[in-house]
């Protein structure tokens, strides 16, 4: 990651936060053959802003979950915390982990990060585990070679952790390769090997999306157990609201590449502050509840570079069925109202009553 150097953020002593994202914005070359001419004349290739304006807080032990349609920034914003950025990406403003600039980390402390203090479990396990590899040689390979820990001392604490995610007969999964194993069982496996790096915060990027239901509410409540017995931070990135307010403390939505709003999870699953956030909710289906049709949140949502192109305007102003002129001509500043909520929208104290 690249970013103008300035100085190290303090955080605030009685919130103690582990992660802090501030103005975090992140963009990429296009890759249509276009160029653009610099202030100085020369022409180089244009670039698409992926991620305009995230910011978030996650406190040590807490579970946020980073809640949008596709194509809203969260995955990319979630890899920027272990600089996994593409190549050629440009970021500006600070991601801060335990009071240290992310992006001033060399090469060597980023591995650092990665194998000792945040540990990521991937949408589809398959494509982040070596096909050629045993389920053994992935699960010790970090605790041998960054730990020093023998071998067989390794292979005894992941049978143990493959236990605690519910695979049973640990040492004969160790034998079996990737391709041997449900889709349901790779992703416990991908859970046992974060919990071995014993980390301080994981990172979960859809972590159940290709499971089926059953499997789905088996990974979460894996994932939720570790989370509270261990003390670790979660970021929960997921489309799926309902989810992320079942398993989190709070919730931060994201639109446009933007954070729109952050509250406590029932707060916003009680109270909204933002359209986006109340479209999202009534458009969820619920057991309670029989509608002739779902309703649904008009237009399409829009990516970072869409709503850059468009104007200085609310991203969300087209969709919104309460936006008013000032909306299309303002961009709404991300501020805290006086429940503590945060939130971007010129309307927020209306919302509520809508």
């Amino acid at each position: 990651m690249t970013s103008p150097h300035s100085p190290a953020i303090s955080p605030d002593a009685g919130d103690d936060p582990l992660l802090t994202l501030r103005g975090f914005g992140l963009d990429l070359p296009d890759t249509a053959p276009r160029l653009r001419r610099d202030r100085a004349g020369a022409r180089e290739p244009e670039r698409r802003v992926i991620v305009d304006g995230v910011d978030l807080v996650l406190r040590r032990g807490e579970a946020v979950g980073l809640v949008g349609e596709s194509g809203s920034g969260k995955s990319m914003t979630a890899r920027a915390v272990i600089g996994l950025t593409p190549p050629g990406a440009r970021t500006h403003g600070h991601i801060v982990f335990d009071g240290r600039r992310v992006d001033t980390l060399s090469r060597r402390e980023l591995r650092a990060l990665r194998s000792r203090r945040i540990a990521m479990v991937f949408q589809d396990p398959r494509a982040h585990v070596n096909p050629v590899h045993s389920i053994g040689d992935f699960l010790t390979e970090a605790l041998v070679t960054e730990r020093g820990v023998p071998r067989r001392e390794a292979e005894r604490r992941v049978i143990g952790l493959l236990a605690d995610v519910g695979i049973p007969d640990g040492a004969r999964r160790l034998r079996q390769y990737p391709h041997e194993l449900s889709g349901g069982l790779l992703q416990r496996v991908m859970i046992a090997s974060v919990l071995a790096a014993e980390p301080d915060l994981v990172l979960a990027d859809e972590p159940t999306t290709a499971l089926d239901v059953t499997a789905q509410s088996d990974v979460m409540a894996i994932l939720d157990e570790a989370r509270r017995e261990r003390g670790t931070a979660l970021l929960l990135i997921t489309h799926d609201l309902e989810l992320a307010a079942a398993t989190c403390d709070r919730l931060a939505v994201m639109y446009a590449g933007r954070t729109v709003e952050t509250q406590a999870a029932h707060a916003l699953t009680e109270r909204p502050r933002h359209p986006y956030s109340a479209g999202l909710l009534r458009s969820r289906p619920g057991l309670d509840e029989r509608v002739h049709r779902l309703p649904v949140i008009p237009g399409r949502p829009v990516a970072a570079f869409e709503a850059r192109q468009a104007g200085a305007g609310c991203s969300f102003a087209p969709r919104c069925p309460h936006a008013a002129p000032a909306c299309e001509q303002q961009q709404p500043q991300y501020r805290e109202l006086t429940d503590g909520a945060r939130v971007a929208c010129l309307r927020a104290e209306e919302v509520a009553a809508w």
